[in-house]
């Protein structure tokens, strides 16, 4: 069941206030938060606050919207107004932002009560939310391994109950792999339908906002709240929002016949056999439920992590050269010369995946290597893009594992960024052609770490996509597993 829905009906039948939903929430981050570090920041006065005006509504017999008074966690590169908002590094350690970001400020107006920060990697550059400046996040279903990232922070608060739902970031897959890796489902929605507008910027053509629930319904509801038209984001779509939570049914058969394309290049060597067993027998599922299974080939789709690793490099070394201690955020003290003060403060303040990420995109954009890497990399990035078109005239539904692997161990593979950067071999090509994906758990290895299943769409179908994920869902009993902790 939805625990918006539950929550939302012991609301409005005053069996629960708003008040006491959200202190219960605090309770569990304050006893959870020594093992998880999950969060960065944590809003106990606002988070009353905002409950407080729920229950005020709900005595005064108005009407609520259903995220009233449900407890969310916000990933800390989203600007909450008066909030500090860090991106996981020194160089913003204090910076406190003067406006709200556009989904924070939906969420805000309906009711939905903003219980943290989360943590994640820097400026969302990393696939474990090891790279943090503050703090490792641990995966609650093995506090030795990692949530995955960037949004890890956000995925435990979601898999461990500290939170019911949370927004995360997804540049390369980091809402769907940590999704993944520790349970819940967790959803990239096509490029421009959320609002960019208060994200901290770090690719900005691959950048977008999604929603982490621990049910297909929960993150329905709450990407029905943040999608949108915003005309401070100047790629934001102009599109109606449908009601994707109400468009849910637990079964396929009363539609066409759904086709679900298996996308064969994600098969094979380098994936974990455990995870590949799993999901071919996920979609299994998908079969017996209804849908005809093909197997499709998109040839371009392991050229992803290259080009992405060139691509969102080069658009980081842009974003963040606004990090110079003039503006804001951390400057050196006492610098030699103004030089020396811009060298200083972005050695100090920037870890060494943000360094090694914005050496890499400015040695591509610089004279003599833009052609030779960046263009080519767009060229690829086309043909990608052309992949997936091709393989929609034939299906409605591409498949494939969300994560190569399950959770592994913090320190594994901290010492050697390009197996760190395999993390993302499945997930990335979907932000390269600017798609809707989402993961859900599809089953457990042999030591009882979640494996996710990853759906992806054509531009603008998430309510196609949450249908599917949710018939699934409902057929198996995989979500309804928690973490003991």
């Amino acid at each position: 069941m939805s625990l918006i829905r539950e929550l939302h009906r012991q609301l409005t039948r005053k069996e629960r206030s708003a008040v006491e939903i959200t202190q219960e929430a605090l309770e569990r981050i304050q006893s959870l938060e020594p093992k998880l570090h999950s969060f960065l920041y944590v809003t106990a006065d606002h988070a009353l606050e905002q409950a407080r005006k729920v229950d005020a509504k709900i005595a005064a017999g108005e009407e609520i919207s259903p995220l009233a008074g449900i407890p969310i966690g916000i990933k800390d590169n989203m600007c909450t107004k008066g909030i500090p908002t860090t991106c996981g590094s020194r160089i913003l350690e204090n910076f406190v932002p003067p406006y709200e970001s556009a989904v924070t400020e939906k969420l805000t107006a309906a009711g939905a009560v903003m219980v943290g920060k989360t943590n994640l990697d820097e400026f969302a550059m990393g696939s474990s939310t090891e790279n943090s400046a503050f703090q490792v996040t641990a995966n609650p279903w093995d506090l030795e391994r990692v949530p995955g990232g960037s949004s890890g922070g956000s995925a435990a608060a979601v898999a461990s109950g500290e939170c019911v739902v949370a927004l995360g970031s997804d540049t390369g897959g980091s809402i769907r792999q940590p999704a993944s890796l520790c349970g819940i489902v967790g959803m990239k929605p096509t490029y421009g339908l959320v609002s960019r507008y208060g994200l901290v910027a770090y690719a900005s053509s691959l950048d977008q906002i999604g929603p982490f629930g621990r049910t297909v319904e929960d993150a329905a509801i709450l990407l029905g709240a943040i999608a949108g038209h915003d005309s401070r984001d100047a790629t934001s779509l102009k599109v109606s929002i449908p009601d994707y939570a109400s468009a849910l049914k637990p079964d396929l058969k009363p539609r066409r016949k759904l086709k679900i394309g298996v996308i064969q290049e994600t098969f094979g060597q380098g994936l974990d056999p455990t995870v590949e067993a799993t999901v071919t027998k996920a979609v299994e599922q998908l079969q017996t439920l209804g849908a005809e299974i093909q197997v499709v080939s998109c040839p371009q789709f392991r050229y992803g992590l290259p080009t992405y690793y060139i691509i969102a490099p080069s658009e980081a070394s842009a974003n963040l050269a606004r990090y110079d201690g003039v503006k804001y955020g951390f400057r050196t003290q006492n610098p030699d010369n103004l030089l020396s003060m811009y060298t200083e403060t972005r050695a100090q303040g920037f870890g060494a995946e943000v360094k090694r990420r914005i050496m890499i995109g400015t040695y591509t954009l610089s004279a003599g290597y833009y052609d030779a890497y960046y263009l080519k990399a767009q060229k690829v990035r086309t043909l990608i893009k052309q992949d997936f078109e091709q393989a929609f005239e034939k299906v409605d539904i591409l498949v494939c594992p969300t994560s190569p692997t399950t959770a592994f161990k913090a320190g594994d593979k901290t010492a050697d960024p390009l197996s760190m950067y395999l993390n993302d071999l499945m997930t990335i090509p979907v932000n390269l052609a600017g798609l809707p994906a989402l993961s859900l758990p599809c089953g457990f290895d042999d030591q009882g770490l979640p494996i996710g299943l990853q759906l992806i769409g054509n531009v603008l179908r998430e309510d196609l996509l949450l249908e599917v994920a949710y018939c699934y869902e409902q057929s198996t009993s995989w979500h309804q597993r928690s973490p003991q902790l």
